[in-house]
């Protein structure tokens, strides 16, 4: 399944939901290209939703990384929400859990950037 991107803003807030395979090529480089837009256009909190993300490849990964070091660079934050054990588990084999700020729910991730602001 090709990877799929709902956006929508909740208190100014940018919630990406993903749903497919974030692998090399054309789905890592949509994910990419809108994070990068959403991070050009000024925005500072985002919010990965990757409940509905079935597999990820080393791709995948990379494009994660290099979204979360373009978008620190630029002053803004990504967490990401909702693993799926699948993805969680290739996070923490990786010690990419280290790297991100994971949150069990999208509402989570939501409430953590609140308590910030």
């Amino acid at each position: 399944m090709q990877l799929k991107l709902t956006k929508r803003t909740v208190d100014g807030i940018l919630v990406i939901q993903c749903s497919g395979r974030i692998v090399f090529g054309e789905e890592s480089s949509l994910l990419r290209e809108e994070v990068k837009k959403a991070v050009a256009d000024g925005t500072k909190r985002i919010v990965l939703n990757l409940g509905e993300v079935n597999y990820i490849d080393s791709g995948g990964l990379g494009t994660l990384v290099a979204l979360h070091t373009t978008a620190l660079n630029a002053g803004s934050t990504i967490k990401l929400a909702s693993l799926t054990k699948r993805v969680g588990d290739l996070l923490q084999v990786t010690k990419l859990l280290t790297v991100f700020e994971v949150h069990n729910s999208e509402q989570e991730a939501l409430d953590a950037f609140r308590k910030v602001a």
